[in-house]
């Protein structure tokens, strides 16, 4: 694992709810990691989600992409490790990988495709976001 390789990296840990009768966490858990995860890189640059909803600015996911490599399990720690760039004119991507501390294994590879809906519903992406965004590869 390079974290270096990350425009912003996350700590958490597994916490004993999140894991099924298997004893490991429930696969739809790691949406909501990812999701907080994005949430404190947007604050981190300056972009507050909450503001921009009461603005009638809408970050919506519209298509998410999990490779499920490894389960993490109770009490593992973990990284998550996000980047971000424009896919389109009107939709970002943001890839994000979690690994597992202590042994850097690769638990999942994500990619999150996003737009912003403006207070009339169409896609529309902030210049505050915009400027935040790589070209399209």
């Amino acid at each position: 694992m390079d974290l270096d390789s990350y425009a912003f990296t996350f700590e958490m840990s597994v916490r004993d709810y999140e894991c099924d009768i298997q004893g490991i966490v429930n696969n739809s858990v790691y949406q909501n990691y990812l999701e907080h995860v994005r949430h404190e890189y947007l604050k981190h640059v300056g972009i507050d989600f909450s503001e921009y909803a009461r603005q009638g600015v809408n970050l919506v996911v519209v298509r998410a992409e999990l490779d499920y490599k490894y389960p993490l399990a109770p009490g593992d720690s973990f990284v998550v490790g996000l980047n971000m760039r424009r896919e389109s004119a009107l939709k970002f991507a943001f890839y994000q990988d979690i690994f597992r501390m202590g042994d850097n294994r690769l638990i999942l590879k994500g990619k999150i495709i996003g737009t912003a809906l403006n207070q009339h519903g169409r896609p529309e992406i902030p210049e505050a976001l915009a400027a935040l965004l790589s070209p399209c590869q």
